[in-house]
């Protein structure tokens, strides 16, 4: 059984947790691929890519082109009838037979799709670790489900303008942009969870009110997978502590019998 030492990784700690990535074409988006890839990295070895879709179908063209690429191997699945979904009973069937040869130690499930609840709720009956991937309108049903749940929209590149001599063309490019906020306006990020924060500091702190970083980043998963520092404008939870000054005391400590330094933090007085 996976241990929650290994849920929860320190972020600094490399994991060599054998997992399973299964697709749904239909609910994931393929812009994302790249950035979905390096994060599951951080979990652990991707040693199945599947894709499940029509891929005869217009809307899944953009996955054509980066299957190869990425070396993910395509399922195709045929829509049998209007209004029925076969590709998620082609997911679901391909994660049991995984599951069954015991070659995995946890799944990644790309999707937004609530229906695949089920499915992560009996693969953790077995004892294996889930990793959810779906965009912010991913039913909660769903991202409660998954140890760890992470929005896709936090994992697009940002495109950098290229810089040109052309003052012309800069002016150009600067009307454009102007005119492409004003259409979609950049979103903002949500209100950072004070309270929930610092109630999962309190249950994760020893008798002296300390806690490590990585046992505070457990209970945070635990209490609410879906949360992540990125969201909030922070590239790690170590960032995220020791911006938050008026919350945290923060400390370095040595480990014992090596040079390595582990962050510890206690609710400010």
């Amino acid at each position: 059984m996976v241990s929650s030492r290994t849920i929860a990784k320190n972020e600094s700690e490399d994991s060599s947790l054998r997992l399973a990535v299964l697709i749904d074409a239909d609910n994931a988006q393929a812009a994302v691929i790249e950035g979905l890839l390096a994060e599951i990295a951080r979990f652990g070895e991707a040693t199945v890519k599947r894709i499940y879709g029509d891929f005869t179908a217009t809307s899944s063209a953009s996955w054509k082109k980066v299957l190869q690429k990425y070396a993910i191997k395509p399922v195709q699945q045929f829509a049998y009838t209007t209004g029925k979904n076969a590709t998620d009973s082609a997911l679901i069937i391909d994660a049991m037979d995984l599951l069954y040869t015991r070659k995995f130690d946890g799944f990644c499930l790309i999707t937004s799709d609530s229906d695949f609840t089920g499915l992560a709720m009996r693969l953790r009956e077995e004892g294996l670790t889930v990793y959810g991937f779906g965009e912010k309108k991913t039913p909660d049903a769903f991202r409660n489900a998954c140890h760890k749940f992470v929005f896709t929209e936090i994992l697009r590149s940002t495109p950098v303008a290229e810089v040109t001599e052309s003052t012309t063309k800069a002016k150009t490019r600067k009307k454009t942009t102007q005119t492409k906020t004003a259409a979609k306006p950049v979103e903002q990020k949500p209100e950072f969870p004070e309270a929930f924060v610092l109630s999962a500091l309190e249950q994760s702190v020893d008798d002296n009110g300390w806690t490590s970083l990585g046992v505070f980043g457990s209970y945070l998963t635990k209490l609410q997978p879906d949360f992540d520092s990125r969201l909030y404008g922070y590239k790690k939870l170590s960032d995220l502590v020791k911006a938050k000054k008026d919350l945290f005391d923060v400390e370095e400590r040595q480990t014992a019998g090596s040079n390595r330094k582990v962050l510890y933090l206690r609710a400010k007085n």
